[in-house]
């Protein structure tokens, strides 16, 4: 149990694709397995296991012993959503005067600083926001604004997990959880946070007892896409940590690049990041999550048993019609990754992942239909999110 006096803990910098690095100090690096299908063709056929290293499940100290909070009841005190365009992390606690500079940036309308740390359950790191639950919930989403349920848990001493992270580890509602080094508490809810980076919330006076770092976490509410990212950074100085929670809706906004490119890349990072533009609203997070699953970034490309080909592990039917010429060679090659990528991101746009949301989540599933295979996809796109933001 540690104190977060940065988003290091949150969104660890790293240096290559193949390694994503959380909280925990876990490593996701699947690598070396035999990719055994590719995308839309493979309802059939089972995949074996993959064996990832890292992220282990949370195990819970005891079943489920009491249900998740239902007895408050829908409805609320009619609070209006006041969304969270940006999340930061200082290096230290967040003077006064700096919160007034925070306060006074053009398009900022509203400004809270809480306390933020990581907890671990088993050697897993937790990243937690210590929050008062009667001035927080405008920062949260409406459904979960209105939940008396969500607030009077924070209120009793246990703790709500976004529900990214209840899939993510696997987290059982109603159960007790150990700390490492600390007490036990209890996953009495969980909500969409949209909050990038954290997994849970926790009461103010519990976050003091965990040793959690004080007013380190900056919420800045405003007019959406308009936030200065450069004046958040200068105002909380060298050091911060700034993640811009509305930046899908500025990418829309961006003017959208050419969707034919030329050349060849220098990584197969650079590789998804530029194939990824060729369809908006689509990350480049997910391809190099669909790289990782189907090929390991090129170290197996098959053919599969299946008859899956080369590092995105496309059937030759399905290449034949979405297979694209990336690096202006003349040729659609299965087998090159400057082709196989661009054809992925041009493949999953066809199935609607640009609009996000559920629309990503069939898609993925058009790629290899098991929600197995979409989880664990989404997952690790979230880790290299979470890296590379």
């Amino acid at each position: 149990m540690s104190g977060l006096p940065s988003l290091r803990a949150v969104l660890l910098m790293v240096t290559a694709v193949l390694a994503v690095t959380i909280a925990a100090g876990g490593v996701v690096l699947v690598m070396g397995e035999d990719p055994s299908a590719g995308p839309a063709a493979r309802e059939t056929e089972k995949r074996p296991e993959r064996q990832t290293a890292g992220l282990d499940k949370l195990v819970p100290t005891t079943p489920p012993t009491a249900a998740p909070v239902k007895e408050f009841g829908e409805g609320g005190a009619g609070v209006t959503p006041t969304p969270p365009r940006v999340l930061a992390i200082a290096p230290g606690e967040v003077p006064k005067e700096t919160r007034f500079a925070l306060s006074a940036l053009k398009h900022v309308q509203k400004a809270i600083v809480v306390d933020a740390g990581s907890v671990k359950v088993a050697g897993t790191g937790l990243n937690l926001l210590a929050v008062d639950q009667a001035e927080f919930r405008s920062w949260t989403p409406e459904a979960v604004a209105g939940h008396p349920g969500v607030w009077s848990a924070l209120a009793r001493g246990e703790f709500v997990a976004d529900a990214a992270a209840v899939r993510k580890y696997d987290l059982k509602l109603g159960a007790y959880y150990q700390l490492d080094g600390g007490p036990r508490l209890r996953l009495a809810a969980s909500a969409p946070l949209g909050l990038t980076g954290v997994d849970a919330l926790v009461g103010t006076e519990l976050g003091r007892a965990l040793g959690l770092a004080r007013g380190v976490a900056v919420l800045l509410h405003g007019k959406e896409g308009k936030i200065s990212e450069a004046g958040v950074r200068k105002a909380l100085g060298r050091g911060a940590q700034v993640v811009m929670l509305d930046k899908a809706h500025r990418e829309r906004e961006q003017p959208q690049r050419a969707a034919v490119t030329t050349g060849r890349p220098g990584s197969y990072l650079e590789l998804y990041q530029q194939a990824a533009t060729r369809c908006p609203g689509l990350s480049w997070t997910v391809l190099a999550a669909i790289g990782q699953v189907e090929s390991s970034h090129g170290r197996n490309n098959g053919p599969s048993s299946a008859g899956a080909l080369g590092p995105m592990q496309f059937m030759p039917a399905t290449w034949k019609a979405y297979g694209v010429d990336g690096d202006g060679d003349g040729k659609k090659d299965i087998w090159s990754p400057y082709d196989a990528v661009p054809g992925a991101a041009n493949y999953l746009c066809a199935v609607g992942a640009g609009q996000g949301g559920e629309k990503l989540r069939k898609a993925v599933w058009h790629y290899n239909h098991s929600w197995d295979y979409v989880n664990k996809v989404l997952g690790i796109a979230d880790a290299y999110a979470r890296s590379y933001t």
